[in-house]
């Protein structure tokens, strides 16, 4: 996915954000020398259980209508105290007030820079032309056949070998004679 259409999802998840009312919204950039999964991360918080809900539903909805991404990973929707969305680029984290308190993701990554969204706007182009140009060294899924005679071509034997495994089905079992339906 390139870098810009990773930055208009960003925007359309805090728009969301914003329109839920989501409280304290921040935008970290992890460096690329950091241990970090993820490019961005987005962290907001709501004031009770049904608003955390609400704020995960409505970036998952914009994001599947506006760009068709869909999360790689939900975890925490039910307990609504910490859901976390993983679309790979980038991870929305939405608390609790309490539980944003007690974890403080903002000063476990540290590190990281502090965006805003006009930041996120303003993205040097140079930057966009130089991921296009080199391909990533994280591979986010292996690549995998893509219908089934390509999978048969991946698992076919070559054509001069012969399987001896294998039984003919026109083979009668050595030392026995047929049973016909009346003996039995």
């Amino acid at each position: 996915m390139s870098q810009a259409e990773v930055q208009r999802q960003i925007i359309t998840a805090v728009a969301a954000c914003e329109e839920k009312k989501a409280e304290e919204i921040s935008l970290l950039r992890m460096e690329k020398s950091s241990s970090a999964f993820t490019d961005y991360m987005l962290i907001c918080h709501g004031t009770n259980p049904r608003q955390v809900q609400a704020i995960a539903d409505e970036v998952e909805l914009r994001l599947k209508r506006d760009s068709g991404s869909y999360p790689n990973q939900i975890e925490g929707y039910n307990q609504a105290e910490w859901i976390l969305l993983d679309y790979v680029d980038f991870v929305l984290h939405i608390f609790s007030a309490n539980a944003r308190r007690f974890y403080d993701l903002e000063r476990l990554w540290r590190n990281a820079a502090r965006i805003t969204v006009e930041d996120l706007k303003k993205a040097p182009r140079k930057e966009e032309e130089k991921e296009t140009a080199v391909t990533s060294t994280r591979s986010r899924r292996p690549s995998r056949p893509k219908t089934a005679t390509s999978v048969r071509a991946l698992f076919a034997k070559p054509a001069g070998t012969k399987s001896s495994t294998k039984k003919s089905r026109s083979a009668k079992p050595a030392g026995r004679k047929p049973r016909s339906r009346k003996e039995s």
